[in-house]
This record gives C-alpha cells, structure tokens and sequence, in this order.
C-alpha cells in the first residue's frame, strides 16, 4: 500500500514536472500542410428569429483535386452540425417565414442524364431547398440552368432568380449547323431573363420525381421539354446584361436588379445599373444614370428607400469615372433622387445590412482594421468593438439580431452572433474552425508608418517572427497586397495568396505596404495613384524599405520582395528600379499596359489609372511600363500564372519570362492550367505555389 502510494506520488510529480516543461517550452511553428489545409467561412444566414445560422464554408479536398463547399446549421439547443453533404452547396438564404434555407449547388438531380444518357451533360448551379428542420433537399427546377442571383419573396411562397435565356432547340440547331465549334465574340451574348417560381408546386414536382427514382433513358428524351426554361417558372424581366442582384420590394409590388456585363468584362460603367421593375412582369427601367459599379441591393422596410453601396475601386457616382474608396447610398424608389450616407466617414465602407427597425450599419475600414459603423444620414458612429477587423454582416429579418464574422491576425474567422447589434463587442460565438493556429507558435504585428519623399505618411504592417517582436537585422520580404484598392491591417490570412504569417513563422520580418491607392486612408490618398500607376506607389513602398533598413529592423543583405495581381505589377516594376532585393517572388502581374488593357478584364479601369486608353497616352502606357526598363533587373525571379487568367493575361507571364531568359537572369516560371486569377480550381496548386515560393526565397537568401 505504501509502495502504491509513493510511485503513485512519483507519478504525479513526473506528470507536473512534464506538464510544466511543456508549458515552458515553446509552441512548434505552422507547417505548409496545416497552414493550408483552412476552412474559409464564405457566407451566412440568419433565421428571421435569430435562433439559428447557417454557415458556408469551403475547405480543400486534396483527394479530389478540388474545394469542398458545404453547408452548416447552428441552433442554440444543437450547437454547430453539417446540414449537407455534396461538397458543391453554397449561398445559403433562409426563407422570411424561416421554414426554408434555399441554396445554390451543383449536385444533380435524382436521375438526371441527357437524351444520351450523360449524367455530366445536365449539370449546372441550380437553386436547391431544405427544410430548416432537417430532411433531404430538392432541386427548384431539374432544367440546365445556371442560375446568377436568386432571392426569396416576401411572403415565402415564391423564388425569384435570374439565369442565361436559353436557346430554343431550333436555336441550337442552327448554331451546330451553320457555326459548328465557331465562336462569334460579342455577337451570340444572350442577356439573362428574371423569371419566378412557386414553391409548393416545385417542390411537389421535385418529390414526385425523386419518389419515381431514376427513368429509362429514351423516356427522358422523349419527354425533354420544348422550352429551355424552368418547369411552371413565370418570366418577370428580359435583360439584355446579366442580372447579378435581386431585391423584391417589401411590399411585393416591385423587383429591383441589378446589372453587369455578360462577358463579365469592365468596359463600361453603364452595363452596372440598378432597375425596377413590376412583379407581375413587363419593361424593366433603369433609376441610376452614372459610372458607378452598384451592389448590395437592400430596400428600406417601408419600401420607399433602395439602398446600395459603391466598393473602393467601382467608380464613382460622382461625376466622371474614379477610383474612390466604398461608399452608401439610397435612391428614393418613386422620384429617383439619391442621397450619399455616412459621408463623414474618412475611411472605406465595404460591406452594409438595414436592421429589421431599418437602422443600417456598416463595415468600415480605416487604417488597419474594420470596424462596425452605425450610419444615420451624414453621419458615422464606430460602435463598441475589438482590436481586429470585422465582416460578413448578416441580421435577422424577425429580430434586431445580428451575425458577424471577427478576425485578427492570429485569429481565424469566426461567426458570432451579437443579441444586440449596438454592442458588437459582446458576442456569442458559434464556430471553431481552424484550431490549430492556436496552438501553434505566432507571429507578432504591429502598425508601422513612414515618410515617402512627397512628405505624404504612409502606413503599413510589420509581422515579426515568434518570440522576436521589435528584433533588429531581421531578414525582411516586402510582401505586396493586390487591388490596389485594398490594405493590409489586424485580419486573419492563410491562404496561397494571403501567406504572411506563413513567411513570419518561416523567420521573415514581412513588410506589408499600404502604398498609395490603398483604402482606408481617404480618397485624396486613395487617387494619388492616377495616373502614374506604378511609379508613385513604387516610391511609397521603397522608402518604407529604406526606413526600416535604417532603423535597424531589416538586414540590408537579406532582403527579398514578392506580390500577386497588382502586387505582381508592382513587384515587376520594383524590380527594374533597385538591385536591393535577393530575391522575387510575382504572380499575375502585367509587364507592360496597352496588350493588357486589351486582355484584362478590367479594362475601363486601367484607361482611367493610365489618363486614357494606349493611343490617347502611349508615353505615360511605355513609362509606367516594366519591361522597357528590363535591361536594369539583375533579381532572380520566380513567376506564377494562371494558364486561363482573364485578370491580367497569361501572356503577360510568358512576355516577362522571355525578358529574363534572354538577359540571363535566374528564373522559373509556373504555369497552372485551367485556372483564372484566383486560382480556385485546384487546391494544389496554390499549395505547389506557395511552397515553391518559400524554396526560392530560402535559396537567394542564403546565396
């Protein structure tokens, strides 16, 4: 008994002893697996009680080559469990009499195969519904299409959602006979059509077919409607654009839209419009006239006010096209006349939400975090909040409840959930995902400004290893945010583009520049970019190196830089203006401006940064330009591209390589197939990317 006892006692002592060494000891640092093998938070959706949430998440699936994107039901008896299950389900929307969450999804019908028996041949985002109290969900419609915006009615009883007008198969026939595989660029767009669907009828559709179970092959053929467009759908509104938005009036009376360009393509301001139209169908007319890129359609809960906001960088309903920081506004629905809001915010508004009593609140950004606003007329008032960035606001049509997501830089998002929407500090969390950054070793941040050599402050981020907040001679990558209409602060990344804690915890101090044409610094900060695009930012970022080399911070040997998207332009510019970097690592960005003003996406854009398009200003397009300085570069360069990127074309990528192979500069260049900007098709590769990119980086610095 007494032996027991004392090995028992030596048990004991051990287990402290270890415990306390572990506790000692520190945290081991994030490697690539765990760093990207995150799950993103994509969107909510309240209960119009406020008692229950769905989340959208996505998270990779390495098995599959592919993102996984699934659904989550929060209730407060229940806690946080999976709702569904296809990996293709997204932009959940609870229906306002809450028995409903409908959804958008790629799964296929039951039974879903074309005339020849190809299951593959049907698929397409379709809107799906699901009980709120559990079950199987149902397809809306089982037709081919892709459906671009959806929204419930008020009353519940009906689905409102735009897709592509189809082609009738006389239409189709003609276009295989006479055409073949041809594509005639701009002239077979087809606009989109708004069409509305009951739901009883859909869903009792739906639950005759899945009872049928799969049918005989010929009898689908034989059974294929005339008419492309959904079984018992009523078309409202024929659009030549698509339609991105929908808001039906309180009153269910109205439906406002908004539209954008079917090619997806930026080359004028005016294919953005909000529209109006009745709900029992005919002409829709446009109530905005401006060069402005309009989003987030609300409308007031007495249906007098349309509410929307304008994102930093969409322009400006202010007179001439300019890049301005994110602005709200209203539209009286019946006059027209429009009123900006919250006009004294000196910040960025990004993202707004109308309460179920009509107050708005905003997100702002300012500096280095986003905080909650309450906006009243002109006026802005920051609500109580945490150090960090806030987003995704969501409340409930029932309540005055509210979600909200929160972050900070070593804070995974999360969903919260605030009772009352006035006190965004207190708030009751409802997810955990990504834990293991906590339990990793973290790196340390702090705001840190300068003096460009205008005089202008510009601020940015410093991310410092773990455990060496405020080291000197710390090796240091300048690591470039994208946009330029964006800023880098207090808000969680980890991701293949957003990698600087990675890099931080690899043993970088990570530089992060709000250079001009950043937001969240005003629009006089904001439009110092125009119309030298990358020279002036250029200069921001390069005496914020030389402040922090001379304050004793970054190592003058071991220096390094690297950036994606205008990041990448910018990386490929700095690079032909200084020989202080080891080393480069760039994505996406553009060497030269008049093929890319032709290729890219954003075209109108890169006209109004540059003082007009190539031919109206070809000496500023050649000196803002990188590759007619390339005989200067002498940095070893790593690139990455997209292979079907539309941002900034791939041809870009292929012209920069030329350069550096023909002056013999050390170089690799990745090309990812198949994938567009965000390089979002295969998990892989921003995982090959990001890895390779550490392996450079490692590489030239200790050369």
């Amino acid at each position: 008994m007494r032996l027991q006892f004392r090995l028992s006692v030596l048990a004991i002592s051990f287990f402290n002893a270890a415990a306390f060494l572990q506790a000692q000891s520190p945290k081991p640092t994030i490697t690539l697996d765990e760093f990207l093998n995150t799950t993103a938070i994509v969107g909510t959706s309240l209960s119009p009680d406020g008692s229950a949430a769905v989340i959208a998440t996505e998270t990779p699936d390495w098995k599959a080559s592919s993102n996984r994107h699934d659904l989550w039901l929060w209730t407060a008896q229940g806690g946080l469990k999976p709702l569904t299950h296809s990996g293709t389900d997204d932009q959940p929307h609870w229906s306002p009499d809450g028995k409903w969450i409908a959804f958008v999804s790629e799964r296929p019908p039951a039974g879903s195969v074309d005339g020849n028996g190809d299951a593959e041949a049907t698929k397409a985002s379709r809107i799906w519904l699901i009980s709120a109290s559990g079950g199987e969900a149902l397809p809306l419609y089982n037709e081919k299409l892709d459906v671009h915006a959806f929204a419930w009615s008020q009353d519940s009883s009906s689905i409102y959602f735009s897709a592509k007008a189809p082609l009738t198969h006389e239409q189709e026939d003609e276009q295989k006979d006479t055409w073949k595989d041809v594509v005639r660029w701009r002239e077979q767009y087809r606009g989109d059509v708004l069409l509305k669907l009951a739901i009883a009828p859909a869903l009792a559709r739906a639950i005759a077919v899945s009872d049928a179970g799969a049918v005989p092959t010929a009898a689908k053929a034989d059974a294929e409607p005339s008419s492309k467009l959904a079984t018992g759908a009523e078309t409202i509104a024929k659009s030549d654009l698509a339609i991105s938005e929908i808001a039906p009036a309180p009153d269910g009376k109205q439906i406002a839209f908004i539209t954008e360009p079917i090619h997806k393509r930026i080359e004028n301001p005016a294919d953005y419009e909000i529209f109006l139209v009745a709900a029992s169908g005919g002409d829709a007319k446009p109530i905005t006239h401006n060069q402005a890129m309009e989003s987030n359609l609300h409308w007031s809960p007495d249906g007098h006010w349309i509410y929307f906001a304008v994102n930093a960088g969409n322009g400006s309903l202010d007179g001439k096209y300019r890049d301005v920081q994110g602005r709200l506004y209203r539209i009286d629905a019946a006059s027209g006349k429009t009123e900006r809001l919250g006009a004294s915010f000196d910040g960025s508004f990004d993202q707004y939400t109308l309460l179920a009593d009509g107050r708005e609140l905003a997100l702002g950004l300012k500096g280095t975090e986003t905080q909650v606003y309450l906006i009243e007329g002109e006026k802005a008032t920051k609500l109580p909040g945490m150090a960090g960035s806030y987003a995704g606001l969501d409340p409930a049509h029932g309540s005055n409840s509210l979600l909200v997501r929160f972050s900070t830089i070593n804070d995974p998002q999360q969903v919260y959930l605030a009772s009352d929407p006035m006190q965004t500090d207190k708030l009751k969390k409802l997810t955990d995902f990504n834990p293991i950054f906590a339990e990793r070793a973290q790196p340390e941040f702090q705001p840190y400004t300068w003096k460009s050599d205008d005089g202008h402050t510009v601020e940015g981020v410093l991310i410092f290893p773990p455990g060496k907040k405020d080291a000197k001679h710390l090796r240091m990558l300048t690591l470039i945010h994208g946009g330029p209409a964006d800023a880098d602060g207090n808000r969680f990344g980890a991701d293949w583009y957003d990698w600087a804690t990675f890099a931080a915890d690899n043993g970088w101090l990570v530089f992060r520049p709000n250079y001009r044409g950043s937001t969240g610094y005003g629009d006089e900060f904001m439009l110092g970019i125009e119309p030298h695009l990358v020279s002036k930012p250029g200069r921001d970022i390069l005496t914020g190196v030389d402040a922090l080399v001379k304050e004793g911070y970054a190592d003058p040997d071991h220096l390094a830089i690297g950036g994606y998207s205008y990041g990448g332009y910018m990386t490929n510019w700095l690079i032909t203006q200084t020989t202080r970097f080891k080393s480069a690592v760039t994505g996406a960005g553009a060497v030269e401006h008049a093929a890319n003003w032709g290729n890219d996406d954003e075209t109108w854009d890169d006209a109004w940064y540059l003082g007009g398009r190539p031919w109206e200003n070809p000496k500023l397009y050649q000196d803002e330009a990188a590759i007619f300085q390339f005989d200067k570069v002498k940095t070893p360069t790593h690139l990455v591209q997209g292979g079907a990127d539309i941002r900034v074309s791939y041809l870009e990528g292929e012209t920069m390589e030329r350069a550096l192979q023909s002056l013999g500069i050390p170089h690799t260049f990745l090309v990812f197939p198949g994938e567009g900007h965000s390089l979002d098709k295969n998990p892989w590769h921003g995982y090959i990317k990001l890895r390779e990119e550490i392996k450079w980086l490692e590489k030239y610095d200790k050369q």
